[in-house]
C-alpha cells in the first residue's frame, strides 16, 4: 500500500488536474462504452474544468475540491456544490438546496485500491464540520452506480432510460450522520 496524501488543489495543479480529468473520463467512457461520444466526453470535461475554477477562484465557496496525491501525482478528486441542474430538474427541485458531491474520480492505475473511499471520508468530516446533514449525488456511469448502490442502497430517484435504452440515471440523498453512526 502506498501513502495517500488529500489536500486542497492550488492553482498551479490546474495543468495537471485538466490532463487528469481528460484521462478518467476517457477511460470512463470506454468503459462504459460510449468512447465514441467525442462531443460529450469533452463537454464533461469542460464541465470539470470549470468547477475546479470556480473552486480556485471562489477559495471553495463556490464549488469545493479535494484531490488525494502519490507522492507528487494526482491520482484522485472529490468536490461537492450547489446541486447540478440535472439533478434540479430530475428531481423537480426536490434536491435543490442541497450540496451535491461529484467529480468522485480516480486514475485508472489506482481504481479499487480504496483512493475513492479515503476522498468520500474526508468529504462527509469537511461537510459534517460545516453542518450539512445531508447531500446529494448522482451518475449515469453503470460502473459508478454499483458503487453508489453498493454504499448506499437503492437510489432515491431512478430514470430509468434516460441516457437512452438500458441507460439509466440515478439521484441519492444521503444524510450524513448515517454515515457515520454505523
Amino acid at each position: 500500500m502506498f501513502k495517500v496524501q488529500i489536500r486542497r488543489p492550488k492553482a498551479v495543479d490546474r495543468e495537471e488536474l485538466d490532463q487528469f480529468f481528460r484521462t478518467v473520463i476517457t477511460d470512463t467512457f470506454h468503459k462504459e462504452g460510449i468512447g465514441d461520444l467525442h462531443e460529450d466526453r469533452e463537454k464533461e470535461i469542460e464541465a470539470k474544468n470549470s468547477y475546479l475554477q470556480h473552486d480556485l477562484l471562489s477559495g471553495g465557496k463556490d464549488r469545493f475540491f479535494l484531490i488525494a496525491l502519490a507522492g507528487e501525482k494526482i491520482i484522485g478528486t472529490i468536490e461537492y456544490g450547489p446541486a447540478s441542474e440535472l439533478i434540479n430538474k430530475c428531481t423537480e427541485g426536490a434536491l435543490g438546496g442541497l450540496y451535491e458531491v461529484g467529480t468522485v474520480f480516480v486514475h485508472p492505475d489506482y481504481q479499487n485500491s480504496g483512493i475513492g473511499n479515503q476522498l468520500l471520508t474526508e468529504m462527509y468530516l469537511t461537510l459534517k464540520n460545516k453542518g450539512v446533514e445531508e447531500f446529494c449525488l448522482d451518475s449515469g456511469y453503470k460502473q459508478s452506480q454499483k458503487i453508489w448502490e453498493k454504499k448506499f442502497g437503492e437510489p432515491d430517484y431512478l430514470f430509468k432510460n434516460y441516457w437512452g435504452d438500458g441507460a439509466h440515471h440515478m439521484t441519492w440523498r444521503v444524510r450524513v450522520h448515517e454515515l457515520f453512526s454505523v
